[in-house]
This record gives C-alpha cells, sequence and structure tokens, in this order.
C-alpha cells in the first residue's frame, strides 16, 4: 500500500475518536489506480445507536493537520444523505477527504443492491446522480485500515462477488434511458436548446457508463472518468473514448445532430452486447 507512514498517521488519530467503528482506505488509491498527487479518500464508519462525536474528530484532524487552524469538520449529514460529511484535510502535504458512513445505513443499501434493488436521487457533485450502488461500490474496493469489529469485512461478504442481480438492475434500469436522452436531444435541437442538448446526451453517456460497467460485473463509483474506465473493460465498444470525443467536437462545432447520430450507433452496438447470447450475457 502506497504511503503507508501517513495513513498509519491517521488511522493512529482517529482510531479513538468515540463513535468511530471502522477507517477504510477509499478511492482511485484503494483501487490502485491513483497517481502521486491523487487525494486520499478515507471512509469514517460509524453505527446509528452511536454516532461519531464530529467535536473530538475535529480536535483529531487538528493535531495531524498541516493548517490545524483552517481545519474544520462537518456536522453527520451536512453533505447531504448520501455523502453524508467530512472534511478537506492537507496531512504531510497531501490531500486528505473524510467522508462519514453510517454503517447500518450502508448495509441496509448493500443488501437492498444484493437483490436488485438500486435508487438514484439527486446529488450535488454527481451530475447523473447518485446511484445507490455506490455504497455497495465503495465497500468493494475499499481497503479496510481499522475494523476491529468485522464491519467492513461483514459488508464485503455482501458486496463480493458481484451479483447477478445487481448487473441485471443496472442494465434494465440504465439502457433504455440511452436512447431517450438521443431523442430528446434532438427535440431540443430544433429548439436551439444548447443547454438542454448538452444535459441529455451527458446523460446519455453516463448510462452507457452504467450499462458497460455492469455487464462486466464492476462497480461504478465515480462518473468522473467513466466511460475512458470502461473502454478498457473487457466488455467494452470499439474505439469507445474516440467516439465520444468525436461527440463532444461535433456538439462544439455547431453540428448537434451527427453527435446524436454517432451515439446512437453506439447505442444499437450496446443493445447487441446485451442481447442473449452474446459474450458475457
Amino acid at each position: 500500500m502506497p504511503h503507508v507512514p501517513l495513513l498509519t498517521r491517521l488511522t493512529s488519530a482517529f482510531r479513538e475518536v468515540p463513535g468511530l467503528a471502522a477507517i477504510v482506505l477509499g478511492g482511485s488509491r484503494a483501487r490502485g489506480s491513483g497517481h502521486l498527487t491523487s487525494d486520499y479518500d478515507v471512509g469514517l464508519y460509524f453505527a446509528a445507536a452511536r454516532p461519531l462525536d464530529t467535536e473530538r474528530l475535529l480536535a483529531a484532524a487538528k493535531e495531524i493537520a498541516d493548517d490545524p487552524a483552517a481545519a474544520t469538520v462537518t456536522p453527520i449529514g451536512e453533505w447531504g444523505p448520501w455523502i453524508v460529511g467530512g472534511a478537506w484535510l492537507s496531512v504531510q502535504g497531501s490531500k486528505v477527504d473524510l467522508l462519514y458512513r453510517n454503517a447500518d445505513a450502508v448495509e441496509a443499501v448493500t443488501r437492498a443492491c444484493h437483490g436488485g434493488l438500486v435508487t438514484m436521487d439527486y446529488q450535488p457533485g454527481h451530475p447523473h446522480g447518485f446511484c445507490s450502488a455506490i455504497w455497495m461500490g465503495e465497500i468493494a474496493y475499499c481497503q479496510p485500515l481499522h475494523d476491529p469489529q468485522g464491519i467492513i469485512a461483514r459488508l464485503k461478504s455482501i458486496a463480493l462477488p458481484y451479483p447477478r442481480p445487481l448487473r441485471e438492475a443496472l442494465i434494465q434500469r440504465f439502457q433504455w434511458e440511452i436512447l431517450f436522452g438521443i431523442e430528446n436531444a434532438e427535440l431540443a435541437i430544433a429548439r436551439g436548446d444548447r443547454t438542454h442538448i448538452a444535459g441529455s446526451l451527458y446523460r446519455s453517456l453516463a448510462c452507457i457508463a452504467q450499462v458497460l460497467f455492469a455487464l462486466n460485473e464492476r462497480y461504478l463509483i465515480n462518473e468522473k472518468g467513466a466511460l475512458h474506465e470502461a473502454a478498457l473493460l473487457p466488455l467494452t465498444l470499439p474505439h469507445l473514448v474516440e467516439r465520444i470525443d468525436e461527440v463532444w467536437r461535433l456538439v462544439g462545432d455547431g453540428a448537434p445532430a451527427p453527435a446524436c447520430e454517432v451515439l446512437r450507433q453506439i447505442d444499437r452496438q450496446l443493445k447487441a452486447l446485451t442481447q442473449p447470447g452474446a459474450p458475457g450475457s
């Protein structure tokens, strides 16, 4: 694990905070796709019966922050029901993002996703919305740093291996919307509504990523870079990144109708991948 001394320092600083049940490393560094300047995403899990003591957490954060006077932590729930809350810190010159997670809520959502029940909710910072399966993916990919009660280990046993009902539910939920978004964009072209064109095309592209990740039984936990990552999956579409770039180039050149046609071609190819008898179906 890279930069173990920093993670050891973070764990030592937070493990005694009242209410803290587990600490995990998440994000790109946990998945092995981070780089030298990537943030450290640190999940702080607590139980509903004993919420995290954020005042004690703040005191611990100030002890390790590069600028203690600037260190702040949020109350639980300040960042909405899905992001929940946390802090942005600089520790030893590295960016550290703390994210709260209610372990009981995560378990309930994870079990629902395991059975094929997913939800999408509005969430700032997530233009496509927050898919409940993100929490399940966070559990699947995280690296436990402190898990004395085995909470993370138990949740991982639900999230892994990737459940077939979730795969089918995500494909069913998102595949139809690809064409729907394209058709909405085409209606907006007639009105000259460029904002609606861009928004509709983005939703179609986000749905393409969701379907490709589900086909490959991979959790999609971040919209950023999702299509580039999808292009590298075993089951994918030829020249996906180049074709997406072509879509936005055409939109930028004032030719949204041809951009819609490129997306229609992608949609047809993706449908072929999900047909019975197709590879991975």
